[in-house]
This record gives structure tokens, C-alpha cells and sequence, in this order.
């Protein structure tokens, strides 16, 4: 029978606790599961609602922080530290596991024992509302090569997970080592990085995996603001994998070249959305701008950038009106230079 150690971090999220605990340990058949909700020094009662819980089932253990070690510290001390099964899990205390999802998972895992992690779709949920029907009939699985997903993490200049629907060998968790307090923000999507880096990855088809309860306290990234620091954010996320990940991976300055240009289309791309929504106001285009040349020093030979020119000639108060016309002929422009090359090429 496999073991699921399963890390719940909590920092005034005591009233989520039971609706957590019980997704973990309910409808999981088969598997030994244990539990440790660490409290990181919560002002509210979140403590006496772990301690209850663990009171009802001893499966369920508690430690509680006398001071704040923040949410890095406290992920490190349960992966690290206590987790001793065949699998770990990190959920945040706000967020639930589908029924099945550690059958599912530790049954790809115990067929592929190359697979350092796996993962699957999560449910995202408004906070407040009702929690939407999950798919929990499996269509089987894949493993992708690590270093193939890594790529296409590299590629795509982001993240394609949101955190609970994962779960790790431990074995593996333990060789590339915890979340990195550099990166309080990104530490997550580095972490999936680092892993794919040492090994294979694993996805179940079919079913949804987890909850991920949307709040204000995980929307950041939607303010004007918000927007730049995740770009940030995902920058010295990559930037530490190319770091800490140079034995492992054989085409460093390619990987760097391929991210560092997403990056600088995406701030780009988003610059641009300001104008045509005219909201240049608060959107910090200037900085974007900024962050895409730091990125990329030959940032203006990107297509972005020309449309972004185009966009400040036509001026920010004209641009939310006139932008239909303005993307029509970027278009044209488009299809006249596609056509040109063609000729070019049949040497007429």
C-alpha cells in the first residue's frame, strides 16, 4: 500500500480546515495518509480548529508556530522535515483535493516510477460560491519527458499549474530540496521547473485533481500593477532554473535566449492592451516597456513593439476608438508582407 504525507500550511484559514482535511482523508481507498496542518502563528483561532481536528483522527497531526516564519519556511519545515511517505502533498488550507485525486495520482506514480511529480486539472472556485461538480472517473495517464515539459515551460513563459492538484515522490522532493525563499512569489512555478529538470512528468487524464479557491488573496495578478510584478516574479523564476539547473540541462543560453523573448512579448502584448482599452492611466506602460528592454536588448525588432509605436502615434485617447481600423491594418500589413516573402522565395 503506498503512503501520502499531505503538509497543510494555515495562516488564518482555521474556518477551511475541516472542509480540507476531510477532502484528504475521505474517498482516498487504499492508500495510508497522514496529515500535518502546520499553523504559522495565527492571531485568530485557526490553532484550536487544527487541534480539534486532530483530536478526531490520528492521522491528523498539528504544530504550531509561536512567531511567524512566513509561508516558505513553513512549506519547507512540512516537506522537508516530516514528510516520510512514498508521496507528499502541499495544499493550502483554502483549497480541497478532489475524491480519488491521491488514488489517482499514486497509482501513475507507483507505474512510473520515472515520474518525480504528477498533476491534473483543478476546479477553480469563487470564494463564496458553490463548489462546482468534479470529474472523478479517470481517462488514464501520460508521462511527458522532463525535460521536453521543461522546454515547453520555457517556451510558454509560464506556469500550467495552480499548486493542489500536485503530488511528488518524495524521494525526488528530497533531492532537488524545498521552495526557495528568494522567490516568495514564484517559488511554485520554479519548483515544478526544478523538478521536471531531475525527472519525468506525470499527468491524469480525464478527472479533476483538486479545488483552487479564487479570492482576493490569489487574484494579484489582475491590478495594473499586479501585472508587472508577475512578470517579475516569473523572470527570476526562470532565471534560478537556468541557475540551479545548469548540470542538468545542456542548452542553457538557448533556454535563456527563448524565455527572456516571451517575457518581452508578454510585457510588450500588455502594453499595448493599455491603449486599447485606455487605461493608460494605471497601467504602468513605461515600466513595461523598461522590463521587456532589460529582457531583450533587440526588444524593438519585435512585432509587439512596432504595434505598440503605431499605438502611441495614434495617441492613447483615440486609440479605445479607433482601434478596429488600427487592427485591421496591422492585418493587412501582415498579410501583404507574408505574400511578399512567398513571392520572394519562388524567385519570381
Amino acid at each position: 500500500m503506498s503512503s501520502v504525507s499531505v503538509v497543510i500550511p494555515c495562516y488564518k484559514y482555521g474556518h477551511f480546515l475541516a472542509d480540507c482535511v476531510g477532502s484528504v482523508l475521505d474517498e482516498q481507498e487504499d492508500l495510508d495518509v497522514r496529515v500535518l496542518i502546520i499553523d504559522d502563528a495565527s492571531p485568530d483561532d485557526s490553532a484550536e480548529a487544527a487541534r480539534k481536528l486532530a483530536a478526531s483522527d490520528p492521522r491528523i497531526e498539528v504544530r504550531v508556530h509561536e512567531q511567524n516564519k512566513g509561508h516558505i519556511a513553513t512549506y519547507n519545515e512540512g516537506l522537508l522535515e516530516w514528510a516520510d511517505g512514498d508521496y507528499v502533498v502541499l495544499l493550502s488550507a483554502d483549497d480541497r483535493l478532489v475524491p480519488g485525486a491521491l488514488v489517482r495520482a499514486a497509482a501513475l506514480l507507483d507505474a512510473h516510477p520515472e515520474a518525480g511529480f504528477c498533476y491534473g486539472r483543478p476546479v477553480r472556485f469563487q470564494h463564496g460560491g458553490p463548489l462546482p461538480a468534479a470529474r472523478t472517473a479517470g481517462t488514464g495517464s501520460a508521462v511527458y519527458p522532463g525535460r521536453w515539459w521543461l522546454e515547453r515551460r520555457f517556451r510558454e513563459g509560464t506556469g500550467c499549474i495552480t499548486s493542489p492538484e500536485v503530488v511528488v515522490r518524495t524521494s525526488t522532493q528530497r533531492a532537488v530540496g524545498g521552495y526557495d525563499p528568494a522567490l516568495p512569489h514564484s517559488g511554485d512555478i520554479e519548483m515544478w521547473m526544478r523538478l521536471a529538470a531531475h525527472a519525468d512528468v506525470g499527468y491524469v487524464r480525464g478527472a479533476d485533481q483538486a479545488y483552487y479557491r479564487v479570492h482576493g488573496g490569489n487574484m494579484s495578478t489582475t491590478d495594473f500593477g499586479g501585472q508587472l510584478d508577475d512578470l517579475r516574479q516569473r523572470r527570476a523564476a526562470f532565471e534560478a532554473v537556468l541557475d540551479k539547473c545548469a548540470g542538468q540541462l545542456t542548452d542553457v543560453p538557448r533556454l535563456s535566449q527563448v524565455v527572456h523573448t516571451r517575457l518581452a512579448r508578454q510585457a510588450l502584448r500588455r502594453a499595448c492592451r493599455a491603449y486599447d482599452r485606455g487605461r493608460t492611466g494605471v497601467v504602468p506602460v513605461d515600466e513595461l516597456v523598461a522590463f521587456a528592454r532589460d529582457c531583450l536588448p533587440t526588444f524593438a525588432a519585435l512585432p509587439e513593439y512596432r504595434g505598440l509605436r503605431l499605438r502611441r502615434r495614434v495617441g492613447a485617447r483615440a486609440m479605445p476608438y479607433l482601434q478596429p481600423l488600427v487592427l485591421s491594418a496591422v492585418a493587412e500589413r501582415g498579410r501583404e508582407w507574408l505574400w511578399w516573402q512567398s513571392w520572394k522565395r519562388r524567385g519570381l
